[in-house]
């Protein structure tokens, strides 16, 4: 591989240079950003400004020193209700990729093993499940289950392990038609053994770059439920039901449409960000390029 760098010509290496540091930049501002989100999370478990339930605010104030982003309608400190989302954000997020990444790998690799029958009825439902919207289906879940953090986790889970599970049929089935796949299944081996030895060490990359961009999506899907009064009861303050209590007062009070709105566009640009940078780093063939 040195070789070849070396053997390429001088304005080659330096644009391939260029371009592997963008792409390692991309990876660290997307860290950055969800980092400080993270960080913001952390935080809300040890110190708060103030009790969420806490209305001495003043309806509507302006931000001043005791209420570094204002107040709400009802009161509350404005700060508060924004880290308790970036709390509430994270969760959501990362139970609903754990969930939906667990079912779906299992569901995936099933399908991917199964008889042809089996497979192509599998096949089949998941092809209804991608059908409905990822927002309807965790409708449909939190209005049969009631609204509540673990609700809101359960059906953005489901709704995305149809997603995750459909891309690892593809690329297991993929790796299973290789030719030392084949040799090694006369030579007897298992398919656990097959699973652990061959099939998740290739397909990784890609279902962990799909798994953060259905972070981003479950962050999102979690902002909607909330703004339609799905998602986390009170006192927790999720960034949609912040959006939605704030758009009756847009006009008096922006800060309060306007800062979750903003977190939200930096948790998933955040996200995206890492995700592109993980493909890169897990993809050989990217690397090679640069």
């Amino acid at each position: 591989m040195s070789g070849d760098v070396a053997s390429l010509p001088p304005v080659v290496r330096v644009a391939n240079r260029t371009t592997g540091r963008r792409r390692s930049a991309t990876l660290w501002i997307g860290v950055v950003l969800v980092g400080i989100i993270l960080v913001t999370a952390l935080v809300s478990f040890v110190w708060l400004p103030y009790s969420p339930e806490d209305i001495s605010g003043g309806r509507l104030a302006p931000p001043s020193a005791a209420h570094w982003a204002g107040t709400d309608k009802l009161g509350r400190d404005l700060l508060t209700q924004l880290i308790i989302g970036a709390r509430i954000a994270l969760e959501v997020g990362a139970g609903s990729v754990v969930l939906g990444g667990v079912i779906g790998l299992l569901l995936g690799l099933a399908s991917a093993f199964a008889q042809r029958w089996l497979d192509d009825g599998l096949s089949a439902v998941l092809d209804v499940l991608i059908a409905f919207p990822t927002l309807l289906v965790a409708m449909l879940v939190v209005a049969a289950s009631g609204a509540s953090l673990g609700s809101a986790i359960l059906a953005i889970g489901l709704a995305m392990s149809a997603v995750v599970a459909r891309l690892t049929r593809i690329l297991a089935k993929r790796v299973l038609s290789l030719d030392y796949i084949t040799a090694a299944r006369v030579s007897g081996t298992r398919w656990p053994g097959l699973v652990v030895q061959h099939v998740l060490p290739n397909i990784w990359p890609t279902v962990v770059v799909n798994l953060a961009l259905q972070f981003g999506l479950a962050v999102l899907a979690e902002a909607s439920l909330s703004y339609l009064g799905l998602g986390s009861p009170p006192p927790n303050a999720s960034w949609g039901s912040i959006l939605q209590q704030a758009q009756g007062t847009v006009l008096v009070a922006p800060i309060g449409a306007i800062a979750p709105g903003v977190l939200l566009v930096v948790l998933v640009i955040g996200v995206n960000l890492v995700a592109d940078g993980l493909r890169d780093v897990g993809d050989p063939t990217r690397r090679r390029r640069s």
